[in-house]
This record gives C-alpha cells, sequence and structure tokens, in this order.
C-alpha cells in the first residue's frame, strides 16, 4: 500500500512513520523545505519521546517531499490554527491540502482527514474540493480519523489510544479500519463524518470548562481564606468529582483553540466561552498577584522559570507565558526567561542562574519536574519572592532560604480580614524571621496558616 501524508508536524510526522514503520510506503509531504531536507538529510525536524526509534524502524519505507503525487491513500494532518482577532477557524491549509491531492485521486483510493477541524468541515469544504478533480464522493472513500495525542506521550498515544473513525459511508469506514489496525493496539469505534468532527472537540472542550473551574475555585479559595490544592485533593475523594489542578492558563494547540471551533457557528453557547475567557484571563490574575508583591519596587525585575505550555516538554503554542511577558512589559517589568526544555522563543532564554541574577520576583508557570530541584540558594536574586502558580516547588526549602512563597490558589497563606485598612493583602508568607527578606514596607508577611499574623 502506497500512503501519502500531507503535513509533517506534531502529528502527521509520527503517524506516517507509525505507518511506514508497520509495512505501509509512505511519502510525507510538507510545504516547508526546511522539514522536508531535514527529514531526507536523516534528522528530526522536533524532539518527541519514542519518535527517533520509529524513524530508524521506519526510514528504509519513508520518503520526504514537497509535493504529493499518486498513492492509494491520501491523510492530512495539516494545522488549523485560530484566527486570533475573530476567534474562527483558519481552513486555509486544510483547502490547500485537499486541492494538492484533487488532482491525484482515482477511484478506490481512501481520503482520511486527521486535522482538528469544526463540525461540517468535511462535508462544505474538504469534499467539495476534492470533487473538482472530476472524481466523485460515491467513487472515492472518506473518512475523518481526529487524533488524541499529547507532546511529550505522542507516540506511545498514538499506539495504544483508542481511536473514533468518521467514515463517509460503510466502504470508507472498514478501509479506515483497516488502516489503524495495523498500528493502533485500542479500540477503535466507528461513527460518521460529523460526529467524529464534533467528538474531537468534545473531548478538548471538556478539559478547558474543567480547567477553568479550577482556576476558578482557586481565586474563591483566595477570598475564602482556603488552600485550593488540599480542597481538589479533598474533593477529588468523592467517587464523581474529578477537579483538574489550577494554573496560569491554558496552552497547546488543541485545549486552547477547539473550544472556538464548537462554539463558531453558535448562537447559543454560553458556558464554552466563558470557560475560554476565564482560562485566557489567568496570565493577567498571576500579573495582579506579581504586581501586588512588587508594588514599590524601583525598576523590577521579573525572572519566569517555563515558558512551554505544559511541563518536561519544549512545546510554546498558545503558551499563558507570551501573554504573561506581554502584558509584564507593557506595565515596564523586565523580563528574563529561563526554560532547560525550549529552544526557540521570541524572548531570549538564559539559564537559572542569570535569569534569576538581581530579580525581584520568580514566576513559575511551567511545571517542569527540574524545577523541584532547583536550589533558591543559587539563585542571586535582589529581592527574595517566588510565585509558584503550579505548586511544585519544595516551599520549605525556599522558605528557609528567605524567599516568601506565594502559591496560586493558597487562600491559607491570605488573612481574610486585613489588620490594618491600609495595608494591601499581598498574599505570601515566610517562616524565617530570623533571614531579612527584601520587601518593600506595605507588603506584609503571612505564616501558612497564621491566618492574619504579621511577621
Amino acid at each position: 500500500m502506497k500512503i501519502c501524508v500531507l503535513g509533517l508536524g506534531h502529528i502527521g510526522l509520527p503517524t506516517a512513520l507509525l505507518l511506514a514503520a508497520h509495512g505501509s510506503n509512505v511519502v510525507g509531504v510538507d510545504v516547508k523545505k526546511s522539514v522536508v531536507d531535514c527529514l531526507n538529510q536523516g534528522k528530526l525536524p522536533f524532539k518527541e519521546p519514542g519518535i527517533e526509534d520509529l524513524y530508524l524502524r521506519a526510514k528504509d519505507r519513508f520518503t520526504a517531499k514537497s509535493s504529493p503525487g499518486n498513492a492509494d491513500v491520501f491523510l492530512i494532518a495539516v494545522p488549523t490554527p485560530l484566527d486570533p482577532t475573530t476567534k474562527i477557524s483558519n481552513l486555509s491549509y486544510v483547502r490547500r491540502a485537499a486541492g494538492m491531492i484533487a488532482d491525484h485521486i482515482k477511484e478506490g483510493d481512501l481520503v482520511i482527514l486527521e486535522s482538528t477541524v469544526p463540525p461540517g468541515t468535511s462535508e462544505r469544504v474538504v469534499i467539495p474540493v476534492l470533487e473538482k478533480s472530476g472524481v466523485a464522493i460515491r467513487d472515492f472513500l472518506y473518512a475523518h480519523c481526529p487524533e488524541r495525542a499529547i507532546p511529550g506521550r505522542t507516540v506511545q498515544e498514538m499506539i495504544y489510544n483508542n481511536r473514533i473513525i468518521g467514515g463517509y459511508d460503510r466502504d470508507s469506514t472498514d478501509q479506515a479500519i483497516s488502516l489503524y489496525q495495523t498500528f493502533v493496539r485500542g479500540e477503535i469505534y466507528t461513527t460518521e463524518t460529523r460526529t467524529a468532527e464534533f467528538v474531537k472537540l468534545m473531548e478538548n472542550t471538556c478539559r478547558d470548562v474543567n480547567v477553568a473551574l479550577a482556576n476558578e475555585f482557586a481565586k474563591l479559595a483566595e477570598e475564602c481564606g482556603v488552600n485550593v490544592w488540599e480542597a481538589i485533593t479533598l474533593a477529588n475523594k468523592h467517587p464523581r468529582v474529578s477537579i483538574l489542578n489550577p494554573g496560569p492558563g491554558v496552552g497547546g494547540h488543541c485545549i486552547a483553540i477547539d473550544p472556538w471551533f464548537l462554539t463558531e457557528n453558535s448562537t447559543r453557547c454560553r458556558m464554552v466561552s466563558t470557560a475560554r475567557e476565564v482560562n485566557d484571563s489567568m496570565p493577567n490574575y498571576v500579573l495582579y498577584l506579581t504586581r501586588n508583591l512588587l508594588h514599590g519596587i524601583k525598576n523590577p525585575v521579573i525572572s519566569i522559570f517555563g515558558v512551554a505550555y505544559k511541563g518536561n516538554i519544549g512545546d510554546t503554542r498558545e503558551s499563558p507565558a507570551l501573554k504573561f511577558i506581554q502584558l509584564a512589559e507593557n506595565e515596564g517589568y523586565a523580563i528574563r526567561c529561563h526554560d532547560p526544555y525550549v529552544k526557540d522563543f521570541p524572548h531570549p532564554l538564559m539559564d537559572a542562574a542569570d535569569a534569576a541574577a538581581g530579580s525581584d520576583c520568580v514566576v513559575v508557570l511551567a511545571d517542569h519536574d527540574c524545577f523541584q530541584k532547583t536550589d533558591p540558594a543559587d539563585l542571586q536574586v535582589r529581592t527574595k519572592f517566588v510565585i509558584d502558580t503550579r505548586n511544585i516547588l519544595d516551599h520549605e526549602r525556599w522558605i528557609r532560604q528567605g524567599f516568601a512563597v506565594r502559591v496560586l490558589g493558597d487562600g491559607s497563606q491570605v488573612p481574610p480580614i486585613a489588620l490594618e485598612e491600609d495595608i494591601p493583602l499581598a498574599g505570601l508568607y515566610s517562616t524565617d524571621v530570623t533571614r531579612p527578606i527584601a520587601t518593600p514596607p506595605s507588603v506584609p508577611l503571612f505564616t501558612p496558616g497564621g491566618r492574619g499574623r504579621f511577621l
């Protein structure tokens, strides 16, 4: 079987390599010449656990090109970005990919769309473009099989996660099942095309709404004087409750984007768009916490630890750090960034020591495991403030080094009632009363359980 995969990004390339590793002859197509050249030189354009071994297994049956040719199966896995102004999907890459293969489709060929798209895209956009070749939909096969994988576990999840196939008709479904069964070890469930498009968006929207709820709980906990992390742990002991963790916002190409695809044609949706607004506002809220700490400090410097959108990966797509940095710089803060996983970022990246040198506040935005091992004694900061938006640091270790630690959602750090009306509730704590901490006199410090006892 000859397969042509269009789009050699984080989904298309692993899919192409898996198909090749399991016996198919695969041509990978990408409009970026740098990607094609990189692969044909035996190199990979990005890092992902397991992909190097997969490439070695597949390389004899895989070739990268800039344009498609004849094949038995055409698989489209191109990006579907969101227009940041209109919040509407940009389907230009999907249209272009469909147009590129239209001249090569023949009777009996199978076309699969893996790209995440708004419901109805296959019927309204992709199939009409393919039919312009003169081959009607009754003569070729078509299915939508949305990907289900996350960065850092892409190869493993492509193999072991359950998959959904939305076939245009029974023959299309059966042929798509036969193809994916060559490497998928999870269950394969079938439906029709539009439902498959809808289900993919539902899955990521569900997570987005749940994260928004956790972020709302974090803000409420701070108002109520409660530690939201402890509260979530206890609430999740209920057999029918599963609350996710709060954080500085939602990133990545899926959860931060897909809910808008689901609602772009809706006139009735409220909860989904509200959840998007809640999560998109979290960088603003983290900056609000930072601003309270740095009040009165001249020429403040902020050190950001972690610019990836999640822990232990180098992916910065839609990262909350991007918005936080822009907001902070617009207010005049100097920004320094550290992330050992990220290689390419709009802002210069430094090692931990350089990023923290002379800093007034360390803000942890990504939950990289390596940050748990950071020794605060090695950080030559000017003012010992740290904001942990992921609740991953060894807080006692930082406190022993004289840092005032602020954890997102830990209202137990903040007294419900101010002892002095003219003192703002900055919401930080330290148990080290013997070691001086450089902090403006208007900012109070609280012990973790002190409930308003000023140090």
